[in-house]
């Protein structure tokens, strides 16, 4: 039996023993998260900068040549984040994050890979994963391009 999810097509078997089984036909998408805050930004020299920045520029050019990272993103600081709410039908817009914590999300990766072992490889060979840890969400499904 086929079937569609988000934009990927499943096979579902049923081995021997009559447990079905939904077996990957096309890549899977996955987002790695990295969080920081300013404290540990300036705890960098800026004499290591360059060479930090140098590497995770390599790690992107060797994803992406490879069709698996899709996109790299950083985001602003903590006091650029703000929160939207829908108050009387109007947008309420107050600071944000909306988590008091100490670390928030720094920067993210999209990745398209053809097996979960594969976008784990990956995410260990981010530049600073012997540091910091990569969160690692795979994700559940996408909007359909045409809508």
């Amino acid at each position: 039996m086929l079937r569609a999810m988000g934009g990927r097509a499943d096979v579902m078997t049923r081995p021997a023993d009559g447990v079905h089984q939904l077996e990957r036909k096309t890549p899977v998408k996955y987002l790695l998260l990295i969080y920081g805050n300013q404290e540990k930004w300036a705890s960098i020299p800026a004499a290591e900068w360059p060479e930090a920045i140098a590497r995770q520029d390599a790690f992107n050019r060797k994803y992406r040549a490879t069709g698996e990272l899709i996109g790299a993103y950083g985001l602003a600081d903590e006091i650029q984040a703000r929160l939207v709410r829908r108050e009387n039908g109007q947008p309420a817009v107050t600071d944000g994050p909306y988590l008091e914590t100490k670390e928030y999300i720094a920067s993210f990766y999209l990745l398209d890979c053809e097996s979960e072992e594969r976008a784990l490889q990956i995410a260990a060979d981010m530049p600073f994963a012997d540091v910091d840890p990569v969160e690692f969400w795979p994700i559940l499904h996408e909007a359909k391009p045409d809508l």
